[in-house]
């Protein structure tokens, strides 16, 4: 099995394409507004964004958004060689600060921000190569 990638369920799908592609210079590889779902390229694994309604269509009766129109508990992370910029960049574009840059004790600096839509973003220099 290989993991595939992240669906963000979301009320604005449109808005949260803008965000994504403005904080994080993402390029699209697909979307369709009327069904309400994008995927972005990584270079990885996906990174899609739903509507809710695209969610409750394809698990009829299983799907629910969250309590309160609060975001689900997850965080999505990017590896960047400048987490001060990439955090400062993410702000500019509408993100809210949750932690600022700092260096953590296994020696790598990370920083977190909350996207428009609720999301965690982590941001992380990446780890050493072996």
């Amino acid at each position: 099995m290989q993991f595939g990638g992240t669906v963000l369920y979301v009320d604005e799908v449109s808005a949260v394409v803008d965000f994504y592609r403005r904080a994080f210079g993402l390029e699209l590889r697909f979307f369709d507004e009327a069904l309400g779902f994008a995927e972005f390229e990584t270079g990885g694994s996906t990174l899609a964004v739903a509507a809710h309604s695209l969610g409750e269509m394809l698990m009829p009766g299983g799907y629910s958004r969250p309590a309160d129109g609060r975001p689900s508990g997850v965080e999505i992370a990017f590896l960047t060689g400048d987490v001060p910029a990439s955090f400062a960049n993410a702000i500019a574009e509408g993100a809210t600060p949750i932690t600022a840059p700092r260096r953590m004790p296994w020696g790598l600096q990370v920083a977190y921000v909350r996207a428009p839509e609720g999301t965690i973003i982590g941001f992380s220099e990446p780890p050493p190569k072996s």
